[in-house]
């Protein structure tokens, strides 16, 4: 498995620090509120883990997964609801958790989608960014850490299914998506 990183662009000491951080921040922005966490899956399930720890307030989770990569390291722009949330949201604050925001079209599609849901208000976590590849003005409420334009996998994130178990988070390399 590590035959396919080019290198380990954070590690998960740093990874843990920056959720700890983001923990205190929405458990002190939220406190005496009702919260909603909609933790967009596959990618998001190890980060929405860790971050929902780290939360000292009462919250309530719910999932949905979408997709938009397929079996490919870009982005197709075409977002598909694969499982919707089941819980309604109407008059809730909802959080709405994704592993990495970078075209931000996924995450723009889903904000709509949920705001017209009717909830108190949406905002949105993203434990990474990479804002070099944006191709919409979608702005994160509560950011992780901003990486530069390469394909990662692990903590989460996968290549065609693969590599989701590698606890830092790497670059992918080049030669396993070239096969």
């Amino acid at each position: 498995m590590m035959s396919n990183v080019r290198e380990i662009l954070i590690t998960r000491e740093e990874l843990n620090k920056k959720v700890k951080e983001l923990g205190a921040i929405i458990s002190k922005d939220y406190k005496g509120q009702e919260l909603m966490l909609i933790g967009v899956l596959k990618g998001g399930f190890v980060f929405l883990a860790d971050l929902i720890r780290e939360i000292t307030i009462d919250i309530d989770l719910d999932f949905m997964s979408v997709s938009s990569y397929g079996s490919s390291t870009k982005s197709s722009g075409v977002v598909r609801i694969i499982k919707d949330i089941e819980t309604n949201i109407q008059e809730k604050h909802i959080l709405i958790v994704e592993d990495i925001v970078d075209t931000g079209l996924t995450i723009n599609y889903l904000k709509g989608i949920i705001m017209a849901r009717g909830p108190k208000s949406v905002k949105v976590c993203a434990m990474l960014d990479k804002p070099s590849k944006r191709k919409t003005n979608i702005e994160l409420d509560y950011k992780g850490i901003e990486i530069p334009d390469e394909f990662v996998i692990g903590y989460g994130l996968d290549y065609d299914g693969k590599f989701r178990n590698l606890p830092d988070l790497c670059i992918l390399d080049s030669v396993a998506y070239q096969k």
